[in-house]
């Protein structure tokens, strides 16, 4: 057996459907589609569509709401941050802000920014900047000799509005 001449074995792969290339091949002329109607025409898509009855979505209860103005923070515990300190993956001398805490690997996500949260114990000597702090975190930094600075982050989307507006602004002038 040589590697150019290994093949799968037979009927394993099956070959894709040509439609609408003749009668011959018997899927010509409506191409499978039947006669006339809605669902012959290209560009229909009518899922959940139930022929009028009320349709499922439409019939379940709703709850809550989803609030377009909410924050995405990152959330950091103070313990995970000392697990990361003990373990030599965050550097105590340097300022601790998202781009560190990322590449550590405790925070994912979090296009506003990070948040530090209070559980755990923190008893390294730690600067933080971060988009937040809850109050409980905050004591804890600085009764182990750290500070806090707290920065508003200003994700990217906004970041290319705000210069398009002003490269706007510059042409008017």
């Amino acid at each position: 057996m040589k590697l150019n001449e290994i093949r799968d074995n037979q009927g394993a792969r099956k070959g894709r459907v040509r439609v609408g290339r003749g009668i011959g091949s018997g899927l010509g002329k409506t191409g499978g589609r039947g006669q006339k109607g809605q669902k012959s025409r290209s560009g229909v898509s009518i899922n959940g569509f139930e022929g009028g009855q009320m349709p499922l979505h439409m019939r379940l209860p709703k709850r809550g709401f989803n609030n377009i103005f909410a924050k995405d923070y990152a959330e950091v515990n103070l313990g995970a941050v000392q697990k990361l300190i003990e373990a030599k993956k965050l550097d105590t001398s340097a300022v601790v802000d998202h781009a560190a805490l990322k590449a550590a690997g405790v925070a994912r996500g979090g296009k506003d920014g990070v948040r530090i949260l209070g559980k755990g114990e923190l008893t390294a000597k730690v600067s933080f900047k971060v988009a937040g702090v809850s109050a409980g975190a905050k004591a804890a930094i600085e009764k182990a000799g750290g500070s806090v600075e707290v920065i508003e982050v200003v994700p990217a989307a906004e970041k290319a509005a705000a210069k398009k507006g002003t490269a706007k602004a510059a042409k008017k002038a």
